[in-house]
């Protein structure tokens, strides 16, 4: 459909696993964006680099809602999730 756009809800982390959930509607700019440490904050003083999940939305506003929700569960089911569709953290962002 001419016109429509892909939402992503994502999960990086550090070699340390610290997890950094995130929402966007290009993740190959937004992954290096990170990669890159363009953008202060969380993501740059932590050095979050490894997109370890992506989930793909055809509406924004479904998007913002689960980037909401998985960001208020606690890090043991984020783990899971990630877990479930990476288990061995690979960097997903190779195949974009």
């Amino acid at each position: 459909m001419p016109g429509s756009r892909t939402y992503y809800v994502y999960i990086m982390a550090n070699q340390s696993r610290t997890l950094y959930v995130g929402v966007t509607n290009n993740i190959r700019r937004r992954v290096c964006q990170h990669r890159e440490r363009l953008v202060e904050g969380f993501t740059h003083r932590y050095k979050i680099d490894t997109l370890v999940y992506a989930e793909p939305f055809g509406d924004a506003l479904a998007a913002i809602e689960r980037e909401k929700q998985i960001k208020r569960w606690r890090r043991d089911k984020k783990l899971k999730l990630i877990a479930q569709n990476n288990s061995d953290w690979h960097d997903l962002s190779d195949g974009l």
